[in-house]
């Protein structure tokens, strides 16, 4: 769903350039809540990871592909503010280096794959657990629904965007109920992946999984005739939690190569949800070059590399490399600021 230059007209754009800045700005102090020593090592990594199967399109429907958008992902991993971040971060090495979404609609993808994703995506899954039975599988179930439900979401909110600033004039009617459409199958895929991936997570470390921290229940005994919960386990030194999520991370980093090194070869080449919608309805007639379209990595292969699975797999792992290191550098700085703003010596004297 990566709208390209053109779609959206100067001032729309320049609109939601500032509201993905706004956005971005609150996320970079509400993330300092949410890293810690378990969500920090593991953010970028998530960012890396979107990135990766953002690359695999699936077939969807005849001539339409689909992909992940990765905001209820991130979201529920490493929490709605990091969410947003770790979204981001992907869509601008995109946008940069690939030539994949374009530059003057970079706010416009951030608002719409970054923002309302993430932000609709952990609404849903908080008010699922709220209520579902308070285990793992409720987490799963609850990560489902709500990646389900933030594709047509960020659809719906496309559409709201080319009402304003559409460049074209094509019934709104027309473009809503195709976008819907595509985007609810499309939402199926997300569904799958995001339940899939935070399951696995879940299963072997439920406490790196943000959206899952406070859920377990604690076992009860039955004393003198009374259910009464059992003591609470006592916590892990704090050198063995930090060395712990290793395996996590490497497993995460090696899955996230493989699939854009060599599994991306094998992706759908149909045009996804918003490019198929795009050129049926004509809203595409508008469309800029992009200002990238000259990058070495440019359409997700690297230049003068003749063999198209050699090209592809290694601006795969290219991205994805940059991808990790861009996350971890702003997810650690974040993390730092954190430790600086709470530790003794930043208290002011007499508080």
């Amino acid at each position: 769903m990566h709208v390209p230059d053109g779609f959206i007209n100067a001032p729309v754009s320049a609109v939601t350039g500032v509201v993905a800045a706004g956005a971005v700005a609150v996320s970079l102090r509400g993330a300092r809540r949410e890293l810690d020593e378990r969500t920090a090592p593991l953010a970028g990594l998530v960012a890396a990871f979107i990135f990766a199967v953002q690359m695999l399109n699936f077939p969807v429907a005849a001539g339409t592909s689909g992909h992940l958008l990765g905001g209820a992902l991130a979201a529920i991993l490493v929490g709605p503010f990091t969410g947003v971040l770790c979204v981001s971060v992907v869509l601008l090495m995109q946008g940069i280096l690939f030539a994949d979404g374009g530059l003057t609609a970079l706010g416009v993808n951030v608002t719409d794959m970054a923002i309302v994703t993430t932000v609709v995506a952990y609404a849903v899954f908080r008010g699922l657990v709220k209520v579902l039975p308070r285990t793992r599988r409720s987490v799963t179930v609850a990560s489902f629904v709500a990646a389900l439900l933030s594709v047509p979401a960020a659809a719906v909110a496309f559409t709201l965007i080319y009402a304003v600033g559409g460049t074209t004039d094509v019934a709104l009617s027309k473009v809503a109920t195709a976008m819907v459409g595509v985007h609810v199958l499309i939402g199926i895929g997300e569904a799958v992946i995001t339940a899939l991936t935070v399951g696995a997570v879940i299963a072997v470390r439920p406490d790196l999984v943000y959206g899952a921290r406070g859920l377990q229940q604690r076992l009860k005994l039955r004393v003198n005739g009374e259910l009464v919960d059992t003591p609470a386990a006592a916590p892990a030194a704090p050198v063995a939690a930090r060395s712990s999520h290793r395996p996590v991370w490497i497993t995460g980093l090696v899955t996230s190569l493989v699939l854009a090194g060599f599994v991306s070869f094998y992706a759908s080449a149909s045009p996804d949800g918003l490019e198929k919608v795009a050129k049926d309805k004509g809203i595409d007639t508008q469309t800029k070059a992009h200002a990238s379209e000259d990058s070495p990595l440019a359409g997700y292969g690297v230049k003068d590399i003749s063999d198209a699975r050699v090209s592809g797999g290694l601006a795969g792992v290219i991205g994805v490399g940059v991808t990790i290191v861009a996350g971890t550098g702003v997810f650690w700085a974040i993390r730092r600021r954190r430790t600086a703003d709470s530790s003794p010596a930043a208290v002011p004297e007499g508080v």
